[in-house]
C-alpha cells in the first residue's frame, strides 16, 4: 500500500512533531464526537493509509493559502468578489480532462461576467481536486446496503462487498486529487484562463444558446473593451493567466489529519495548515459546536467555511466566529 511505486511502508519518512500547544490542540479536537464518519472494518488498515498520506507530497502548499487568505480578505472588505463552483461530489471516474476542462472553463466564463459587470476581482474557487466524501442522512440506503459515502470511503455499485468502507480508497482519492490540481495548473498556466480567450467562449454560448440572447448586450460592451485594449497595447500578464484555488468539505477526518502539514517544522510558533486544498468548509451535518469538526478546523491556518442552514440561529454563528 502506497501512494508511489517506489517508497516501501517501512521507508516512509515521520512528520516533524508537532509543538506540544498544537499537538494538545490536534488531540482534543480527534477526542471530541465525529458526525458522519465510516464504520471502518480494519483500523490498523486507517493507522498504515494515514502514515502513508503523511509522507505524502502536498497538493496544496501555504504560500498559496495565504495567497487565498489575502484575497478572501479583500471579498469581505467589498474589494472583490468571491465564485464558488464545481462538482456537489467528484468521482474517481470523472476525474479526467475533458470533465476539469469542461468545470474549469464554466467557472472562467463564469468570472469573466462578474469582472466586468461588477467592475471587481474575481476570486475563482474550484470545488475540485478533492470533493470525494458525502454526508448522508441514513446508514444505508433503499436496499439495506451499507450507504455510499463517496468514492474516498466506499463505491457507488450497489454491492455489498464493494459497499464496506475502505481506508485504501483515501490513497486514491489523494492520487486523484494531486492529478486534477496539477492539470489546473497547468491549464490556467498554459493560455486556458487568457482572458480573450474564455470572452471567445461566451461569445459562442451567446450565439448558440437560446438563454444567451439575455447576455448578448453584455458580451458586446465587453467585446468593445477588449478591442479597446487591445488597441492601446495592454498587455498585462493578468489578462493571460489567473488562479485558481482547490476546495472541499472537510469531511472524513481520517483523510484530513493525515494532510496537515507545519509550515516551519521546528519553529514554536509555526502554523498548521492542511495542505489537502487551499479552502475548507464544515458542512451543514457537522458543524456542531461541540463535536470533532468545529475543533480541528479551528487549528487549521486555512481559510474555513462552515455552511449554515435555516436551524441556525445568530447566537450559533456568532459563536462560529468566534
Amino acid at each position: 500500500m502506497n501512494w508511489t511505486v517506489d517508497v516501501s511502508m517501512e521507508n516512509l519518512p515521520s512528520l516533524p512533531p508537532l509543538p506540544p500547544e498544537l499537538r494538545e490542540k490536534l488531540d482534543e479536537a480527534l477526542a471530541k464526537p465525529a458526525a458522519q464518519q465510516p464504520e471502518w472494518p480494519d483500523h490498523e488498515a486507517v493507522v498504515r493509509v494515514r502514515t502513508v498520506l503523511e509522507s505524502a507530497p502536498p497538493i496544496a502548499v501555504p504560500a498559496e493559502i495565504d495567497r487565498l487568505r489575502r484575497r478572501l480578505a479583500a471579498v469581505a472588505r467589498g474589494e472583490a468578489f468571491l465564485l464558488q463552483g464545481g462538482d456537489c461530489a467528484e468521482t474517481f471516474e470523472s476525474n479526467t480532462e475533458p470533465h476539469i476542462r469542461a468545470n474549469l472553463r464554466t467557472l472562467l466564463q463564469m468570472a469573466v461576467v462578474l469582472t466586468y459587470g461588477a467592475s471587481l476581482p474575481v476570486v475563482k474557487v474550484g470545488r475540485i481536486a478533492g470533493q470525494y466524501a458525502k454526508p448522508r442522512s441514513n446508514p444505508t440506503d433503499s436496499l439495506g446496503l451499507p450507504v455510499y459515502r463517496g468514492d474516498i470511503v466506499n463505491s457507488l455499485t450497489p454491492d455489498a462487498k464493494l459497499r464496506v468502507p475502505d481506508p485504501g480508497r483515501m490513497i486514491r482519492a489523494y492520487a486523484n486529487s494531486a492529478a486534477a490540481m496539477n492539470l489546473v495548473r497547468a491549464l490556467t498556466a498554459a493560455g486556458m484562463a487568457d482572458l480573450a480567450q474564455v470572452h471567445n467562449w461566451n461569445k459562442d454560448f451567446v450565439r448558440t444558446s437560446p438563454a444567451g440572447e439575455r447576455y448578448e448586450a453584455l458580451a458586446d460592451e465587453i467585446d468593445r473593451g477588449l478591442r479597446f485594449m487591445a488597441a492601446c497595447g495592454v498587455q498585462d500578464t493578468s489578462l493571460h493567466s489567473t488562479e485558481i484555488f482547490a476546495s472541499h468539505e472537510a469531511l472524513l477526518l481520517d483523510y484530513e489529519r493525515a494532510m496537515l502539514r507545519l509550515d516551519r517544522p521546528g519553529d514554536p510558533d509555526a502554523k498548521l495548515y492542511n495542505l489537502s486544498a487551499h479552502f475548507l468548509w464544515i458542512g451543514e451535518r457537522t458543524r456542531q459546536l461541540d463535536g470533532a469538526h468545529i475543533a480541528f478546523a479551528e487549528i487549521m491556518a486555512n481559510p474555513i467555511g462552515v455552511k449554515i442552514g435555516p436551524t441556525t440561529t445568530p447566537e450559533q454563528a456568532v459563536e462560529y466566529v468566534e
